[in-house]
């Protein structure tokens, strides 16, 4: 498989300078997931904000305290959303630092009606990755200003990818998680992934002429209105080739799958099929398709 962004390699655990401000460090946890790994952000240059702590390392840990320079202190630390990838290391990192972690709430938070149900059936499988022991110190509100020493901070409810997701406007510059990342698409689970709200928080995002994001993995976007626009669109024309896969007969996600990411490795082809089920569901939603008997992950879908 070529390689999304090949002169994004930056040295795993070295505090990076993005901008006046702003630093990256990149976690060890690289997969075909998680791309080169987590991208950790420091913002400030006194009272610092930890954007993303990632996995429970202690190699990463180490980094992030390393980072912090003579007069700097680590003050908040903010979570955009509850994967074991962004998560885990925020309660070792705030005991070590006594700092609050912010974040929307605890993975299930969030959740729309339709997901709520769902998960509570279990009838669609989903789960993975998911931090179940995450739970902040502090829950912010969709448009909430969080204020530094030297920077400033908005909250952005932005579902999708996953319910509690949070994205962090700093001025024009988004942390955007992984909701937009410019090395692959999101991928998006039920229940804890939302097609609906995926695209609804991508709209969202497209109503704001934006310069950088700098995402949960991969290479800052520098063009990140157009990135928008594409994921808009590749997930319109995945919904055209699924309704187009159903018209010639029944199938499952792993059928449709199939169908569709010719392309695709074979390893990742289980989260090919989970991101199909989220466009079922969000049709099955929309009226266009049923399922031929009781919905599961598994479940045979038609046309209406």
């Amino acid at each position: 498989m070529q390689d999304p962004q090949p002169d994004f390699k930056p040295s795993v655990g070295v505090a990076e300078d993005l901008s006046p401000g702003l630093r990256r460090i990149l976690a060890p946890n690289p997969s075909p997931m998680t791309f080169r790994g987590t991208n950790t952000y420091l913002l400030g240059t006194s009272e610092l904000a930890v954007i993303d702590p990632g996995p429970d390392d202690p190699a990463h840990l180490q980094a992030i305290e390393s980072a912090v320079l003579p007069g700097q202190k680590i003050t908040h630390i903010f979570v955009t959303h509850a994967h074991l990838d962004h998560s885990p290391l925020a309660s070792p990192l705030a005991n070590r630092v006594d700092a609050p972690v912010l974040a929307f709430g605890r993975a299930e938070d969030g959740r729309s009606k339709t997901m709520t149900r769902l998960a509570l059936s279990g009838c669609v499988g989903g789960g993975e990755g998911v931090d179940q022991a995450f739970a902040p110190d502090i829950h912010l509100s969709d448009d909430q200003v969080i204020k530094g020493k030297d920077w400033s901070l908005r909250a952005l409810h932005t579902p999708g990818h996953m319910a509690n997701h949070l994205c962090f406007a700093w001025d024009n510059v988004l942390f955007s998680g992984d909701l937009v990342m410019g090395w692959a698409s999101s991928l998006v689970s039920p229940p804890d992934g939302d097609l609906g709200g995926f695209m609804a928080s991508l709209q969202r995002l497209d109503r704001t002429s934006w310069d950088t994001f700098h995402a949960g993995h991969g290479a800052p976007i520098t063009t990140p209105n157009a990135r928008v626009q594409e994921l808009l669109a590749h997930r319109m024309a995945r919904e055209s080739s699924i309704l187009e896969g159903l018209a010639a007969g029944p199938a499952n996600a792993q059928r449709l799958a199939r169908m569709i990411y010719t392309e695709t490795p074979e390893a990742l082809l289980p989260a090919a099929s989970r991101n199909v089920l989220a466009h079922l569901i969000d049709l099955m939603d929309k009226s266009f398709i049923e399922p031929v008997s009781e919905l599961s992950e598994t479940a045979v879908f038609r046309r209406i």
